[in-house]
């Protein structure tokens, strides 16, 4: 399995290339880049292909691998959005995504398929508004030959991995799969249980820890320093045949931000590694 960690793990104002020689010497084979709104550091809305190659020639110097890009767009811009000038936005952002992802040379994106974030909405609605969007986004990703990936993420749809694995079969396409959240899944389900049923459907997968007691967003913690079962979801990975990028999606430390990076780096040559140093 390949190392990786997010980009928003990094202070928000750090130049890229500081960001990708931080990355290069805590020991990553890869990071994940966001696709922000325009003005971002990295990609973003208004980024131009040439602005794109440029990116990807960097990650190359630094011997970094790009293989996912992510977007924290979505929950103002929902696939599923009752309103259909906010369904098209988010439309027209997975389609940037997958653009630049190409770009980039990255083979997936991570995307959410729709919120059930209040009693207003209704499920099965957004259910079918999501399908909706997401047929009409599957010939453009197998253009560019890259996979659309929905995470579970704590948006109320898809809570259970059978949902979710008879959702992506429905469609019945290569271009589309998961993107699986070991921490995310914690308060609601057992990560293990969720990558045995998924299987190959898993085309990437985020890692960060959880304390159930806390319950909130307060509950993530550094790698190993929380409840998730880590032998056993490193076994559960392997027995599915998962080869792919470890991506680590953690905060900055309070005092001393990048060290997390480098704290991060050695959790996860334990988790891949699986022996504990």
């Amino acid at each position: 399995m390949l190392k990786s960690i997010n980009h928003w793990s990094f202070p928000k104002a750090m130049p890229l290339e500081d960001v990708f020689e931080h990355a290069q010497k805590a020991g990553y084979d890869a990071i994940e880049l966001n696709l922000g709104a325009e003005g971002a550091i990295g990609p973003n809305l208004a980024s131009t292909a040439v602005e794109l190659r440029e990116i990807r020639r960097l990650a190359d110097t630094y011997g970094l691998k790009l293989r996912s890009l992510s977007c924290g767009l979505m929950w103002d811009n929902s696939l599923s959005a009752v309103q259909p000038e906010v369904r098209e936005r988010g439309y027209a952002i997975v389609v940037k995504q997958l653009e630049t992802a190409s770009e980039l040379g990255a083979d997936t994106i991570l995307t959410v398929p729709g919120y059930c974030l209040d009693e207003s909405t209704s499920y099965d609605s957004l259910e079918e508004r999501s399908e909706a969007q997401l047929e009409r986004l599957l010939p453009i990703a197998e253009r560019h030959a890259v996979t659309i990936a929905l995470e579970n993420v704590w948006n109320k749809f898809l809570l259970s991995p059978t949902e979710m694995a008879r959702f992506i079969d429905a469609f019945d396409s290569p271009w589309l799969g998961v993107y699986f959240d070991v921490g995310n899944v914690m308060p609601y389900g057992h990560p293990d249980q969720w990558i045995r049923i998924l299987g190959n459907r898993i085309r990437k997968v985020h890692v960060k820890d959880f304390r159930r007691a806390v319950g909130n967003g307060s509950g993530f913690v550094p790698l190993l320093s929380g409840d998730v079962p880590w032998k056993a979801v490193m076994r559960a990975l392997r027995e599915i045949g998962y080869a792919d990028t470890l991506t680590a999606e953690i905060g900055a430390y309070q005092a001393y931000p990048v060290q997390a990076v480098y704290d991060t780096s050695r959790h996860l040559d334990v988790l891949i590694e699986d022996e504990p140093r």
